[in-house]
């Protein structure tokens, strides 16, 4: 049974091997917004090669050098130069609060304290995923995704790399179960 509606956001999807779209290989997408308009959320675990530094420097914005070599993260193929800031600094002025300590924001204004903050937490993310109204419900009924309650730690303190991997076994579930079909081998 899929969850109501009002529970996939905000919360994570895990994409599952059978969804076959290579923009979500592994992902892990923090929903945003979910209704029967659409949905929309960001992918937390897609590291790339540019660096917040060299987004500053493009952007003309100072960066502390401890933040310089943090990636920057894709966020999903949907407009993928429009930026997503998630962090835990309550101090920055334009947020929206997502869950306890975890915020968005979306504003140069809000980027450039976060670039010079260094006991900030920040994922910039560039792009969003986006589902058109009950395209995600079909998705999931067909098993392309798992959904679990948000959490703060896997979006700003776990590796890229182990997130997915994280999420599913806290889910109970060894990831090496996890085949083409019907979901769980």
């Amino acid at each position: 049974m899929l969850p109501p509606v009002k529970t996939l956001a905000p919360g994570f999807l895990l994409a599952m091997p059978q969804l076959g779209d290579p923009n979500f290989h592994r992902a892990v997408v923090l929903m945003l917004e979910h209704s029967d308009a659409g949905s929309m959320g960001i992918v937390i675990n897609r590291a790339t090669q540019l660096a917040l530094g060299d987004l500053a420097e493009g952007q003309g914005l100072p960066c502390i050098p401890e933040r310089a070599k943090e990636p920057v993260f894709l966020g999903g193929p949907v407009e993928p130069q429009r930026g997503f800031v998630l962090h835990d600094d309550a101090e920055v002025a334009e947020k929206h609060t997502l869950l306890p300590g975890l915020y968005l924001s979306v504003t140069m204004d809000a980027l450039t304290p976060l670039l010079s903050a260094p006991e900030a937490r920040v994922r910039f993310c560039l792009g969003y995923a986006g589902w058109g109204p009950h395209q995600l419900e079909q998705e999931m009924a067909q098993g392309s995704w798992l959904f679990t309650e948000a959490a703060r730690a896997p979006v700003l303190e776990l590796p890229p790399d182990e997130v997915w991997d994280s999420l599913v076994r806290q889910m109970g579930v060894d990831p090496a179960m996890l085949v083409m079909g019907k979901g769980l081998n």
